[in-house]
């Protein structure tokens, strides 16, 4: 039902369904739940005690670790040597199709919703939250506690300190909105006047974010936009800066 090299490395409470490839020298500690048809590379880590100063790390290494958990969904793919560690407080949760790249890092109590990108070296803090289909480039840092709203882009090399609201297109150090993800929302059907809406908002136009008609989706603009930094002024063209 699994196909499990034999170098790899399962101890404690792992429960797996069916269809999953687990590639040589992965190592997985429970307690982690998996579901079906996933595809995990050699090296990979899974439920690795949570990085928290003062958790106890286990003694029993044939054992389970004392903490919340690692639950992964159907149809991911986490290539070789990526990470995701135990949740301290609530399960570290991966949902499905997820395309996790390799030497990323899942920090404890981190949740992916469906669909997530995470590109080769992309650092979640603990805490994060990763919204359905949002794409983080190469090398991105978040910090702990933040929250990327679903469809987002985020630039390679970016560092995270603020949320992202849905839909938005980010990046820099710190990272900031530099407009919409118009590809992201055409690949995922939003509506033309949708995409006007978040496009003239995301670039500083005058439209108010409460024109948004999803609750949901106008709350986390609402928000913000209470919260974002004050843009410069630009010179004017031929003028000196």
């Amino acid at each position: 039902m699994n196909a499990i090299h034999p170098t790899a490395q399962l101890t404690g409470d792992v429960r797996l369904g069916s269809g999953n490839t687990i590639g040589a020298f992965a190592v997985i500690t429970g307690p982690v739940e998996i579901g079906d048809d996933n595809w995990f590379g050699s090296g990979v880590v899974i439920g690795a005690p949570p990085e928290v100063r003062g958790f106890a790390h286990p003694t029993d290494l044939a054992g389970s670790v004392d903490a919340a958990g690692v639950r992964i969904g159907d149809r991911n793919v986490v290539r070789e040597h990526a990470q995701i560690h135990q949740g301290s407080q609530r399960q570290t949760h991966i949902s499905d199709d997820a395309f996790i790249m390799n030497q990323a890092y899942v920090a404890h109590d981190c949740r992916l919703d469906d669909g997530v990108t995470l590109a080769s070296s992309v650092l979640l803090a603990g805490h994060v939250y990763i919204g359905s289909k949002a794409n983080l480039g190469l090398g991105t840092t978040v910090h702990q506690f933040r929250s990327i709203g679903r469809g987002a882009m985020v630039g390679m090399s970016s560092v995270v300190t603020r949320d992202v609201p849905p839909f938005a297109k980010v990046f820099g150090n710190p990272a900031t909105v530099q407009g919409a993800n118009l590809i992201g929302m055409e690949r995922s059907g939003v509506a033309a006047e949708l995409v006007d809406v978040l496009r003239a908002i995301y670039e500083g136009g005058d439209v108010s974010p409460e024109v948004v008609a999803d609750p949901e989706l106008r709350a986390a603009v609402v928000q913000w936009a209470s919260e974002r930094p004050e843009r410069p002024e630009r010179p004017e063209r031929g003028g000196r800066a």
